[in-house]
């Protein structure tokens, strides 16, 4: 089965049509103040629209209230919202019913115990997205650029439906995605010349790098 593919952090018409036109399956905006990949909803909204229906829409964000949450999903209509705070397995039920939406819940991870905070969130969220924890002084909970152990994937269940993200690259992701039963990618910093902006260039290199290696059969 073809993996899904999200490139997260879009903030130009450019980066998105880009995305869209190689294939990505899901593009992400992200609603983080502290980010360099921080979006206005309305911007993202204007955006969203060019690539609505082509692909799932993803607004990310870090532990935001509702009204919060109301202003992104009446000016994006995402298609589902994904949480990378400590948001609880009650805040998460509680924000499907209010808004709707499928939710993706993420997970930061360094060791194998990481692993086990998910188990109150099994058969609440829709899906999980597990990402390299946070270096120490780094004020955001996702793109740093760096990765995690992904052999410790192993122990999940296999029931377990999930995206992997953390440092990945055209260099990496194919092995990544080969080596863990992940179902998806999640890029953001990888396709970045400097943090929050995206390099057309290097979105082709990574497209190109997984077309060959389908290719190969990788």
């Amino acid at each position: 089965m073809k993996p899904d593919i999200k490139i997260c952090g879009l903030k130009t018409p450019e980066a998105v049509d880009r995305a869209v036109a190689r294939g990505a399956s899901h593009i992400g905006f992200i609603f983080f103040a502290k980010s360099p990949r921080n979006v206005e909803p309305d911007l993202a909204g204007d955006l969203a629209d060019r690539a609505r229906g082509r692909v799932k829409i993803v607004a990310v964000t870090v532990n935001a209230d509702d009204e919060e949450l109301d202003d992104i999903v009446s000016m994006v209509r995402p298609d589902i919202l994904q949480l990378h705070g400590n948001e609880s397995p009650e805040r998460v039920l509680q924000v499907k019913a209010l808004f709707g939406l499928p939710v993706m819940k993420v997970f930061s991870v360094k060791e194998a115990g990481d692993l086990d905070r998910i188990d109150p969130y099994i058969g609440i969220a829709d899906r999980f997205l597990f990402d390299a924890k946070a270096p120490a002084g780094s004020e955001l909970p996702g793109g740093n650029g760096i990765s995690f152990d992904w052999s410790l994937m192993a122990s999940l269940d296999e029931g377990v439906d999930y995206m992997l993200s953390g440092g990945l690259n055209k260099d990496n992701a194919v092995i990544a995605l080969k080596s863990t039963r992940a179902s998806g990618i999640d890029l953001s910093s990888g396709v970045e010349s400097a943090p929050g902006i995206k390099d057309l260039g290097m979105i082709d290199a990574f497209f190109d790098a997984v077309a060959e290696a389908g290719r190969k059969g990788a």
